[in-house]
């Protein structure tokens, strides 16, 4: 049962350290991935991972992001 007793202060809830994004080129990606540059674009287009302008043209992602979905369960049993 908790208790209604204040939190002392060296005892508060700790955030969980963020993680820094890993922005790579869109040929970078793909080299990471072992696809080409138009997967990753394929990728984008589907709102599977998001595309970061940087600027009129370059277009980056997060490669953290690409974890996530690379290591997301698909569907499909045996």
């Amino acid at each position: 049962m908790p208790s209604n007793e204040p939190v002392p202060p060296n005892r508060q809830e700790r955030r969980p350290p963020e993680v820094r994004r890993r922005y790579a080129k869109l040929i970078e990606a793909a080299e990471y991935l072992g696809v080409t540059d138009r997967t990753i674009r394929q990728m984008i287009a589907d709102g599977r991972i998001t595309g970061y302008r940087n600027g009129p043209r370059l277009i980056r992602v997060d490669l953290n992001e690409i974890d996530d979905v690379v290591m997301q369960p698909f569907g499909g049993g045996a």
